[in-house]
């Protein structure tokens, strides 16, 4: 019951924000709800410094209790990721693959490398110069470039829907964050496994091993459940069914992989587009069960993304003294968008891509490139240790940098830059 008690309490602070954010904030939903969020968790902070006991101090110890990391990574993103996905256009995506292929691997690599090399130079070569001393291990900010360095589909998702970028900009942006988390989250495990001081096999045998069982492993796997539910959606053709099955794709899917120990989300990416596919693909009599299905996931994705914002935001209940990390944050905010220019430029430059990449494709794909949910939840699933905090501070202030910033600049300059 004490579940039940905690997400109806979030679904109702959620719904409360939402209202608040359309009748005054007039924001992205996403983006207002997160903002109203932070706005309430910094007058939590305030409050409580001078209240010591009552609801206030209860509320913050509930989001204390509340595990992010498990929530996020191991239930919400399977759906979140199913329902952007069952709404991509899988012929779009097959005339961007290359881009998307390379901007989802090679870019999330050299991403990490230069955030590592970047960050370690200025803390600890560059600002002792100027008397300021932020000393963190160069595995550390290895670690940092492999949490920061993948797009949150979430966030691109959500907010490219209210952005005007031309179709190929955009199904390049979204395929790239749908696809990039298979790679991540083996780097991020590479490196956390050497930052925790434990032997790790650094072969290229066992590192590319670990990538085809997680990242081809899940593909496969969502590719497979995406084809059995299709069919049986066609043959059922009954829409309360239809939800049905892929809800149980999803739910189902999620027990699978983790019990393989494959990538559940690009498993509910692959099976996503395959049942989008599918869904588009029916005929007249079966319009209505498709409509029903297509309605279903983007309510549901409206609901789950709410309740997503609203934990960014009050996360900022978890970080003890964040102001002490202000400097760490604008340093990584700068280097990550540095790291997100040369890992998409160098690409563009080294790979014959069909289509030439303007100057202004570039940039809207650098500024286009939003962080979100997932690597909050890596930087908590990190074990205790002298660097957990500012880890977790750097990587929030580049997320709130993201979202609020980018997000709500991303239209503007689409509308700027003319792509031709």
């Amino acid at each position: 019951m004490e579940l039940y008690y905690t997400f109806s309490i979030l679904i109702v602070i959620a719904t409360i924000f939402s209202y608040i954010n359309v009748r005054f904030l007039k924001l992205p939903a996403t983006i207002g709800i997160m903002v109203i969020a932070m706005i309430v968790s910094i007058c939590l902070v305030f409050i409580g410094n001078l209240i010591t006991t009552g609801p206030l101090q209860d509320f913050s110890k509930l989001i204390g209790s509340l595990n992010f990391s498990e929530i996020l990574m191991n239930g919400m993103l399977n759906f979140l990721l199913f329902a952007g996905a069952i709404h991509i256009n899988i012929n779009d995506l097959r005339e961007q693959r290359l881009p998307v292929i390379i901007f989802s691997t090679l870019s999330v690599v050299i991403s990490t490398f230069v955030i590592g090399f970047a960050l370690y130079f200025l803390l600890n070569r560059l600002l002792p110069m100027v008397d300021l001393h932020l000393e963190i291990p160069f595995i550390y900010c290895l670690l940092f470039g492999s949490l920061i360095s993948p797009t949150d589909p979430i966030a691109v998702l959500s907010i490219l829907k209210e952005a005007k970028v031309s179709k190929s900009v955009e199904t390049k942006v979204a395929g790239e964050s749908l696809f990039n988390d298979g790679v991540a989250v083996v780097v991020f495990a590479v490196i956390l496994k050497l930052a925790q001081g434990e032997s790790v096999d650094l072969s290229f045998t066992n590192i590319s091993w670990l990538f085809i069982k997680e990242a081809a492993g899940g593909f496969i796997v969502g590719l497979l459940l995406g084809y059995i539910a299709a069919r049986a959606m066609k043959t059922a053709n009954d829409y309360k069914v239809s939800v049905l099955i892929t809800l149980s794709v999803v739910m189902g899917g999620s027990l699978i992989v983790h019990a393989m120990h494959i990538s559940g989300p690009l498993a509910m990416v692959a099976a996503g587009l395959i049942i989008g596919e599918s869904k588009r693909k029916r005929k007249e009599s079966e319009v209505e069960t498709s409509s029903h299905v297509g309605h279903f996931w983007e309510l549901l994705d409206e609901v789950f993304n709410a309740i997503l914002f609203l934990f960014i935001g009050f996360e900022l209940l978890l970080i003890p003294n964040l102001h002490n990390y202000w400097l760490i944050g604008c340093i990584c905010i700068v280097v990550v968008l540095f790291a997100r220019y040369i890992s998409i430029k160098i690409p563009t430059l080294i790979i014959p891509f069909k289509e030439k990449f303007s100057s202004g494709t570039i940039k809207i794909l650098v500024w286009g490139g939003l962080r979100g949910g997932v690597s909050i939840a890596l930087a908590l699933s990190i074990a205790e240790g002298p660097f957990k905090q500012v880890l977790i501070a750097a990587t929030y202030f580049v997320v709130v940098f993201s979202i609020i910033v980018q997000g709500l600049t991303i239209g503007k300059l689409a509308k700027k830059i003319k792509i031709s």
